[in-house]
C-alpha cells in the first residue's frame, strides 16, 4: 500500500511539473502574440507623425527629470551634460546629490558655475534633509538644478525631487543613463495620444550601453559589449523589453516600469505618497500604487510604454555586483507582492488582480523558487533509482528548445524592428548565448534570486550594494 502511494505522489509530482510547464508554454506564446501586435501597431501609429512639432508647441507640457546621484563623481558631469542637450523646450534636470561621500557635488559645482538658492519645501513631505539646493550662474545651464541631502537611498532622493519640482511630469532616472535626444518628444506624445483614458505613467525599454562609444554626451555607435555577462544581460533585455512588457502593454496590464527610465503624472505620484523608503523595488511599488488608486477612484486610465531605443544604461560586469543586483531585485518583487497580497486573484482589479499579479506571483517570484529545489528533488530521485529518466530528459529538451525559441525570436524580431546590431557577427553571438544561456547565466540568476528570498524571509538585513562604474567608452 505505502509503495502504490509513494508511486501516486511520483505521479502527481510529474504532472504539478508538466502542467506548470505547459502553462509558461501557453504565457510566452501569447507574450510573443501580443508584443508582436504591440510593435506592429506602435510602428504603423507613428510612421506618419512629426514629433518634432511638439518641441515648438505652446502649449507642450513641463517635464522635470529627477536623477539621484550617489558617488558617481567618475561620469556626472558628462551624463549631466547630456541631459541638459535634449530636444526640448519646456523641462528642466534635477540632480539629487545623495550624501555622496566622492567628490560628485563638487564636481557639480566647478563644472556648472552652482551658487547655493532659498527655496522653500513642503513641510509635511517626508524626505531626509536637504542641506543645499544650487543653481547656476550661467544661464546656458539655466535648466539644471542641483539638490544636496543627506543619505536617505533612491527613494528617498526621488521623493525630494517631486516635492521640489513644479512641473506637470516628473521623469524618474538612473543619472548614469544616456537619453537619445528626442526621448521627451516620445514621452509627450506618450501622454497625450489617448482621449479616454488619463495615461498617469510612460515607461520604455532599457538598452544595454556597455562598449558603446559615446561622445560629448552623445551615443556615436553602437556595439555589442565585450564582456561576457553584459552580453548575456543584453540577451535578457532584449527578450524582457521587446517582448514581456511590450506584451503586458498591450493588454494594458503593466505593472513595472523600470527605474532608470520612467516617467509619472506628478499629481498622481503625490496622491499616492511618492516612492516608498522601506523597499528596494521601489520602482514597481509606486506603479502598484498608482494603479490601485486609479482603479479605486474607478477613473479611466492607463500605462503606456515605448519599444524605441531612447535610454541606455551600463549593465553589471562584476559577477559579484551582477548577483547583488538580482538579489535585491528579488527581494524587492517579494516586499511589493507581499504589500499587495490582496490582489492576487482579486476580480476588483480586472486583468491585474486576475492576470498580471498572478503572473508576477507564479512566475516572477515562485519559479526561481522551484526551479532551484527541483534541481536537488531530481538528484535525489536519481539517487533513490525513482526518477522517470524518459520523462525527465522529454520535458527538460522541450524546456530547452523552448527557451531558445523565444530568445530567438526576440533578437530577430528586434533586428526587424530597430536593427541596433546591424553586423552578421553580433546577431550570430547572441543567438549561441541564447543556446549556452540556459547552463551558463540563468543559474546565476536563479541562485541571486533564492539569496533575495531567502535574506527576506529570514529578515536578513540587505541593502542596495553598490554599482562601480566604467563610464561610457568615448570615441578616440
Amino acid at each position: 500500500m505505502d509503495s502504490e502511494l509513494f508511486g501516486v505522489v511520483l505521479e502527481y509530482i510529474n504532472f504539478v511539473f508538466f502542467v506548470f510547464t505547459l502553462i509558461l508554454f501557453v504565457l510566452f506564446s501569447l507574450m510573443a502574440y501580443f508584443s508582436t501586435k504591440n510593435s506592429l501597431h506602435y510602428r504603423n501609429k507613428n510612421s506618419f507623425t512629426d514629433i518634432t512639432k511638439i518641441m515648438a508647441s505652446p502649449l507642450a507640457p513641463t517635464i522635470t527629470i529627477i536623477a539621484p546621484a550617489y558617488n558617481e563623481g567618475l561620469t556626472i558631469v558628462e551624463n549631466i551634460r547630456s541631459l541638459l542637450s535634449l530636444q526640448y523646450v519646456n523641462y528642466d534636470v534635477m540632480v539629487v546629490n545623495d550624501g555622496s561621500k566622492d567628490d560628485t557635488l563638487q564636481k557639480l559645482i566647478d563644472s556648472y558655475d552652482l551658487e547655493k538658492i532659498t527655496v522653500e519645501m513642503d513641510p509635511d513631505w517626508k524626505s531626509k534633509t536637504v542641506r543645499g539646493i544650487y543653481k547656476s550662474k550661467n544661464r546656458a545651464f539655466e535648466k539644471l538644478t542641483v539638490v544636496d541631502k543627506m543619505n536617505g537611498g533612491k527613494s528617498d532622493a526621488l521623493n525630494a525631487g517631486v516635492s521640489l519640482s513644479t512641473s506637470k511630469y516628473v521623469g524618474c532616472i538612473d543619472v548614469d543613463c544616456l537619453l537619445q535626444p528626442d526621448a521627451l518628444l516620445h514621452v509627450v506624445k506618450s501622454f497625450f495620444q489617448r482621449s479616454k483614458k488619463r495615461v498617469i505613467a510612460v515607461g520604455g525599454v532599457i538598452r544595454v550601453a556597455n562598449s558603446c562609444i559615446i561622445q560629448g554626451g552623445q551615443l556615436e555607435e553602437i556595439r555589442l559589449p565585450t564582456n561576457w555577462l553584459a552580453r548575456f544581460q543584453l540577451l535578457e533585455y532584449t527578450r524582457s523589453f521587446i517582448l514581456g512588457r511590450m506584451a503586458w502593454g498591450r493588454i494594458d496590464s503593466l505593472l513595472i516600469i523600470s527605474g532608470a527610465f520612467g516617467f509619472f503624472e506628478r499629481e498622481i505620484a503625490l496622491a499616492v505618497g511618492g516612492y516608498d523608503t522601506d523597499t528596494v523595488g521601489e520602482d514597481m511599488e509606486i506603479v502598484f500604487k498608482m494603479r490601485r488608486y486609479m482603479h479605486d477612484r474607478k477613473e479611466p486610465y492607463t500605462i503606456e510604454y515605448i519599444p524605441d531605443p531612447l535610454c541606455w544604461t551600463e549593465v553589471p560586469e562584476d559577477l559579484k555586483i551582477l548577483v547583488n543586483q538580482r538579489d535585491r531585485w528579488a527581494r524587492g518583487n517579494l516586499e511589493t507582492l507581499f504589500k499587495h497580497k490582496d490582489m492576487l486573484f482579486n476580480s476588483k482589479y480586472g486583468r491585474l488582480g486576475l492576470l498580471s499579479y498572478p503572473y508576477w506571483f507564479f512566475y516572477e517570484w515562485l519559479s526561481p523558487l522551484l526551479e532551484f529545489f527541483g534541481f536537488f528533488t531530481i538528484i535525489l530521485f536519481a539517487y533513490l533509482g525513482i526518477l522517470n529518466w524518459e520523462f525527465f530528459f522529454m520535458i527538460t529538451l522541450a524546456i530547452f528548445l523552448f527557451s531558445i525559441m523565444i530568445s530567438f525570436y526576440a533578437i530577430l524580431w528586434d533586428v526587424y524592428s530597430y536593427n541596433q546590431y546591424r553586423k552578421t557577427k553580433d546577431i550570430l553571438i547572441l543567438m549561441g548565448l541564447a543556446i549556452l544561456e540556459p547552463f551558463i547565466f540563468h543559474p546565476i540568476v536563479v541562485y541571486a534570486a533564492v539569496r533575495g528570498n531567502y535574506k527576506k524571509l529570514f529578515k536578513i538585513k540587505s541593502g542596495w550594494g553598490s554599482q562601480v562604474r566604467k563610464g561610457f567608452a568615448k570615441a578616440s
